[in-house]
């Protein structure tokens, strides 16, 4: 048998991440200054976002413990 890459903590650290950024993106997009220029676009936003993408290599670098 072949053994995946990933276990199943990887991908649902992956699903996390993924949401993660969607969540950044959504709130980047709301904001309502002119240009992005406000809280929500220059701070809050690429914070989400920033921390979305560290979820992601964790996910990716995270070795599976091995099951007897």
């Amino acid at each position: 048998m072949s053994k995946l890459p990933f276990g199943k903590k990887n991908y649902q650290l992956m699903i996390a991440g993924i949401v993660t950024l969607i969540i950044g993106f959504t709130i980047m997009a709301m904001d309502n200054e002119k240009h992005g220029f406000g809280f929500l676009g220059l701070t809050l936003g690429p914070l989400i976002v920033l921390t979305g993408f560290v979820l992601e290599i964790f996910a990716i670098l995270h070795t599976p413990k091995e099951s007897k």
